[in-house]
């Protein structure tokens, strides 16, 4: 479905005039990019309000909007003069904040991922359906100019069918027992890097490969962050309704080797590759390779625009809670193909709702 296609289901959430005012739920590092986002788009979009058991943390966020202090989202959802919550809180909190945001009519971006489990997920879609909000995954890599372009040229028909994608994100992770926080846990994280930074490629990969993903299976390692209860490395390989097989490299293990791209897609009559940020280039059989350059962009500005215009205009975002609960598919099934040691089937949006 188009980013321009109106919603379907009738919303009982109000239709916000500009700017739309927004509840920041949790005031911790990941909304430094996030208010960098809102600074960009003051016009359309801004923060009202910001909840933080650290009220600390939330009166500092607050100052630069000059939004108001909760130490509850919960009473910020009851009183604030908000029309949106922006959900950054610790993953295994994101269910809860979903609901309760949903249940007070207002609509959500989050950060990802959209939650932990299938129950929680039957959850989400349930109080969405009844509340009619528009909900939107935080995925912030989809606003990389590169990538934009590459599902442009994929929609075009540029590759003819698509046979295979592969999207890595890998970094060497300075994390420490003391810094590394709730995400040591895997009760708190849902697992380990996979479906921390590992998020990041599997969206990455559900969006060029333009299908439903139906199995996964995985291998994951600890190559040295032996201190956190989950994996700190994963691959995965996926395939989809649609033919594509996917395959993710991820890890927080290491700097990758400086010829590791970010995405790469083949095709029928060619393939594609990026870097994720500056550049994409394209090679067609028997012609030349194509390179396109970008400028850098600000891709939570682009995501915090992108959030506004949806709830403004009513239309769909680029990723909903479908596709969110499709990459936890991804995820929940790696995981479970390594404790089974076989090929594992994904959980889709579409059967949590004929459930």
């Amino acid at each position: 479905m188009s980013s321009t296609t109106p919603l379907t289901t009738p919303t009982t959430a109000s239709r916000p005039s500009l700017p739309v005012r927004v509840g920041l739920i949790g005031a911790g590092g990941i909304t430094i990019a996030h208010a960098g986002g809102y600074r960009r788009n003051l016009d359309a979009i801004t923060v009202a309000a910001v909840a933080d058991p650290v009220t600390e943390s939330a009166a500092q966020r607050a100052a630069e909007f000059g939004a108001a202090v909760y130490d509850d989202y919960r009473t910020m959802l009851a009183e604030a003069d908000i029309d949106a919550v922006d959900i950054c809180l610790p993953h295994h909190l994101h269910r809860d904040a979903i609901v309760a945001a949903a249940r007070a009519g207002k609509h959500v971006l989050c950060e990802k991922p959209l939650c932990l489990s299938a129950a929680e997920a039957a959850e989400i879609t349930a109080a969405v359906a009844e509340s009619g909000i528009t909900v939107m995954c935080a995925h912030n890599q989809l606003f990389l100019p590169p990538v934009a372009k590459a599902r442009e040229l994929l929609d075009s028909g540029l590759l003819g069918r698509v046979y295979e994608v592969r999207t890595t994100d890998s970094f060497f992770n300075d994390f420490t027992p003391e810094s590394m926080g709730w995400r040591a846990s895997a009760k708190t994280s849902g697992g380990g890097e996979l479906i921390d930074t590992g998020y990041h490629p599997s969206y990455l990969l559900l969006h060029l490969a333009g299908g439903v993903p139906v199995e996964a299976t995985a291998m994951l390692s600890t190559h040295r962050l032996t201190f956190m209860e989950g994996e700190d490395s994963a691959q995965v390989l996926v395939r989809f309704d649609n033919g594509v097989l996917g395959s993710i490299v991820t890890s927080w293990a290491y700097q990758p080797s400086g010829n590791t791209e970010r995405f790469s897609v083949v095709g029928e009559r060619g393939s594609l590759y990026s870097d994720g940020m500056t550049s994409l280039t394209y090679q067609l059989h028997g012609e030349s390779p194509v390179t396109l350059d970008f400028e850098p962009a600000h891709e939570f500005g682009a995501e915090i625009a992108h959030f506004a215009s949806s709830i403004l205009n009513g239309t769909r975002p680029l990723h909903t809670e479908k596709e969110g609960i499709e990459v936890l598919g991804i995820i929940l099934a790696a995981y479970e193909s390594v404790r089974t040691r076989s090929v594992a089937s994904v959980m889709s949006a579409a059967s949590l709702l004929a459930a």
